[in-house]
């Protein structure tokens, strides 16, 4: 299992919304996400600052989020959600939201 914290930036005037469509996820989405190995999936804002958290317990990271991208239904979400979103400046070419380094952990 490896453990996944990233980040991205949120239009303030969308918090409201984004909270709504997270209240009630697709079920299509949220079962994609299972389907691509990822556990114990998290999404926290604070100051216009969205930071998600979640376990990838699969053995292809790579495989799992292309074959994730690819779904309709997930493009459909993505679609909506990306508008709302403000990456970083410092994330890395192939990132929406930026990966960040995990320094510390305690079970």
């Amino acid at each position: 299992m490896v453990r996944y914290g990233m980040v991205i930036g949120l239009a303030p005037e969308k918090l409201e919304e984004y909270k709504a469509y997270h209240a009630n996820a697709w079920p299509e989405v949220l079962a994609m996400i299972r389907q691509s190995n990822i556990r114990n999936y998290s999404i926290y804002h604070k100051d216009g600052y969205l930071f998600s958290y979640f376990e990838y317990h699969g053995d292809d990271f790579g495989a799992d989020m292309a074959r994730m991208a690819a779904n309709p239904k997930t493009q459909e979400w993505w679609s909506i959600m990306m508008p709302m979103q403000r990456p970083l400046a410092t994330r890395r070419p192939d990132e929406w939201w930026a990966e960040m380094e995990e320094l510390f952990h305690l079970d």
